[in-house]
């Protein structure tokens, strides 16, 4: 019988919850895999384990809450010790990052940055050999004058699109800001590309997490396995 992808991620979700221990503040990802994660790591706390949470978005907040996970804030707890959340591209030879597609990049980024470790659940079919090659790079852009935002990112041929919500209006983060979607293909230098775009005018943050993956856990039909940051 096949497996499906959802049933990898949580093979590989439940792994990533078994790394917890008594007493660590713990970053709580974002998005349908990290859901996964965030279930799994409830049900540990449940039988007695013993975190503290800081939310990656107020989606996953009421999961958390629904969970009784206990919550803080990052005022409250500067210092993470390890975050789990998902990607939409894993690059195979750095462990960098596309992340975006769930919308909460911002504040994952954010958490990520301050966290000792990160470590990221996902399926076979997230690897990539290039970031871009299979996602779009989201840009979070201030919605004043995201036209004109847009036109810096269109004359850096990056394509931007904006992200459409419910009744075909734009999405709106909980940041308050646009998300523009940049299909970029394949990236010949992340670095480079991140640097353009933390350079541009409205740009509040994006979608490319360079060098800060710790621990890659892939969900396959033979079990979990694990690429770690070189």
């Amino acid at each position: 019988m096949s497996t499906s992808a959802d049933q990898l991620k949580q093979v590989a979700a439940d792994a990533s919850a078994e790394f917890l221990k008594d007493g660590q503040i713990v970053g709580l990802g974002s998005g349908t895999t990290a859901a996964l994660a965030v279930g799994a790591i409830g049900r540990r706390v449940a039988s007695g384990l013993r975190i503290t949470g800081i939310s990656t978005s107020e989606k996953t907040t009421a999961q958390a809450r629904e969970l009784r996970i206990p919550l803080a804030t990052l005022a409250e707890h500067p210092a993470i010790d390890i975050t789990i959340d998902g990607a939409d591209d894993v690059e195979l030879h750095t462990l960098n990052l596309i992340k975006g597609g769930g919308g909460n990049l911002l504040r994952e980024k954010i958490v990520a940055a301050a966290s000792a470790r990160l470590v990221i659940v996902v399926d076979k079919s997230k690897l990539v050999d290039r970031l871009g090659s299979h996602s779009p790079v989201p840009v979070e852009v201030v919605r004043f004058g995201w036209e004109a935002t847009a036109k810096r990112l269109t004359a850096l041929n990056l394509n931007p699109k904006l992200r459409k919500g419910d009744g075909d209006e734009p999405y709106i983060t909980d940041g308050g800001n646009y998300i523009l979607d940049c299909a970029v293909g394949p990236i010949s230098s992340a670095d480079q590309l991140g640097h353009e775009l933390d350079s541009v005018i409205g740009v509040v943050e994006h979608g490319l997490f360079l060098g800060i993956t710790s621990q890659v856990l892939i969900g396959t039909p033979d079990g979990v396995q694990t690429l770690n940051r070189a």
